[in-house]
């Protein structure tokens, strides 16, 4: 039944729809303002949920693919200055719709479907200009679902641009006291990133984006999936052999290839971050709304970790395996300097900031194996942190709310005030150190087990970030929920329907992918087997 709908879109652009009817509601009205962007976060979290009950990993994913061309520009030949066996009858430029879903995207897929659901009923807590946040709030999640399931690099492009500027007001509009200075940060830290991914873009589609269309004729687009097999089948591509290969393209100089590499590396180090990539970040987690950390830290964070996976894993399979060993480096330094700082922090959502740095550190690690199991810990590592990070932010507003402070000096003894959350911050606090039974054990475990093979001293240094862990974890939720509570906490009233009810949903996935981990890694299985073979082909195995 799915492949007669266009189901991705539906995914992508339902929020944007929701959009566009709050804008024609009444600004007064909140309830129904809060009702409908609900509802339209639902609608693409049940068409995902749809998806995965009919996916078929097996396929990978290719039964579920969207595409068209909605521009085509032909092309004077004699500017690229082309030389091909049999001539060029027609050289044409062209912009593709192509949207599809495989192992990769779809734990990521799931992951914002259920952020984002839990995000738009903590937003309960925002307090002035409902209309214009729904409409931005719902405008992001069109911006992030096109960014995941995107088969196209223009196209990908468009919609990762799509989330900076909700991002922005969303940040400026309802932050804390720094906002503004936060949400002008974070545009101009991921706006150069964004102009760094362009040129790595243009550079990719020039030197890998041309393919066959007839017996002579010739397209030139940003088809991920043309430049894929142009990767994997670098001879037809130099052989210029029309007759006998699909694919072929036009290869630039080895140091263009390797511009458009780092190029990508510092776009996404700064989405990621990497180090000293961090800094617009912590801002961020400081001085942002929590429902908005929350998609934030649990998604935004994570499509560096996809860009990186999808475009630097599989289309510059050289230039990664000779940077291996740095990016695995560069996860250490994350690992190590983000639990150290998180460990002497006053405020709770700075160990929750530096915390988030040492975890996507781990998923550098596994990235950097290049491995299948390493490669699967770095998506699960992804997902399990999205889940326990939107959970501690979720608790984190919850929590300011009701003492008007985060500042672990000024919290204690909440254990007896309010101990429904403080048992939920404590199975969240448990995920984020590691604890086996819980999501965050699994995301590890299987990182470090890919790199392990080939890297066993950086392993066994990356693995003392588990022990930093332990100790700003202990020690941020002991200040909060043990010890003296001050008088004045003593009337707090527990959470409510609205707050409790994303908190078990969120604390129930965690134990369910730390008790039944194949939910995740049956799906991404064969999304990187096929993948990995081209790898293995390209750099000589």
């Amino acid at each position: 039944m799915l492949d007669d709908l266009p189901v991705l879109s539906f995914i992508a652009f339902a929020p944007l729809v929701g959009a566009l009817i709050v804008l024609m509601l009444p600004s007064a009205r909140s309830n129904w303002l809060r009702t409908t962007a609900i509802i339209f976060t639902l609608i693409p979290l049940a068409l995902t949920l749809w998806l995965f009950a009919a996916y078929e990993p097996a396929m990978g994913g290719g039964a579920y693919t969207e595409h068209s061309t909605w521009l085509s520009i032909p092309l004077n030949n004699e500017v690229l200055n082309m030389t091909l066996q049999g001539g060029v009858a027609s050289l044409k430029v062209a912009f593709d719709y192509h949207m599809a879903v495989d192992g990769i995207s779809m734990p990521l897929l799931l992951l914002t479907g259920v952020v984002s659901t839990m995000s738009v009923l903590a937003s309960v807590h925002i307090r002035k200009r409902w209309k214009t946040y729904y409409v931005l709030f719902l405008l992001l999640l069109t911006g992030i679902y096109g960014v995941f399931l995107a088969r196209d690099l223009i196209l990908f492009f468009i919609f990762f641009e799509v989330t900076l500027i909700p991002m922005f007001f969303l940040i400026g509009i309802w932050g804390y006291y720094g906002r503004e200075k936060a949400a002008t940060r974070f545009l101009i830290y991921n706006g150069l990133g964004s102009a760094a991914m362009l040129l790595s873009f243009l550079i990719l589609i020039v030197t890998l984006g041309f393919s066959v269309t007839g017996e002579t004729n010739f397209l030139y687009s940003g088809n991920y999936d043309v430049l894929l097999a142009n990767v994997a089948d670098p001879n037809a591509v130099a052989n210029m052999d029309v007759e006998n290969s699909r694919y072929f393209g036009i290869f630039l100089t080895d140091g263009a290839r390797w511009g458009a590499f780092v190029l990508l590396l510092i776009a996404i180090g700064i989405k990621v971050p990497i180090f000293p990539f961090h800094t617009w970040m912590l801002k961020v987690h400081t001085e942002a709304p929590p429902a908005i950390v929350m998609i934030h830290s649990g998604i935004l964070l994570k499509m560096g970790v996809y860009g990186l996976i999808r475009f630097a894993v599989f289309l510059f399979p050289e230039q990664l395996q000779s940077w291996t060993t740095t990016l695995a480096v560069l996860g250490v330094i994350n690992i190590l300097y983000g639990a150290v700082l998180a460990c002497v922090q006053k405020e709770f959502k700075l160990v929750l900031a530096y915390s988030s740095i040492s975890h996507m550190g781990i998923v550098l690690l596994g990235i950097a194996s290049l491995e299948e199991v390493g490669l699967q810990g770095a998506i699960y590592q992804s997902v399990s942190h999205g889940l326990i990070s939107a959970l501690l932010f979720l608790i984190v507003g919850s929590i300011y709310e009701r003492t008007n402070s985060t500042q672990l000096s000024d919290l204690g003894g909440l254990a007896k005030a309010v101990p429904f959350m403080s048992g939920i911050l404590l199975i969240a606090g448990l995920a984020s150190l590691g604890l086996p039974g819980l999501s965050g054990f699994v995301g590890e475990f299987l990182s470090f087990l890919g790199l392990f093979g080939s890297m066993k001293i950086i392993t066994a240094i990356g693995v003392l970030g588990i022990l930093f862990a332990a100790i700003y974890v202990l020690r941020s939720i002991l200040s909060i929920t043990y010890g003296p509570m001050p008088e004045r906490f003593a009337g707090m009233k527990d959470a409510r329907f609205i707050e409790a009810l994303p908190m078990i949903t969120l604390a129930a996935l965690i134990v369910l992918l730390g008790v039944y981990p194949s939910i995740l890694t049956d799906l991404m299985q064969h999304g990187f087997t096929g993948l990995l073979e081209q790898i293995q082909t390209r750099v000589g195995g």
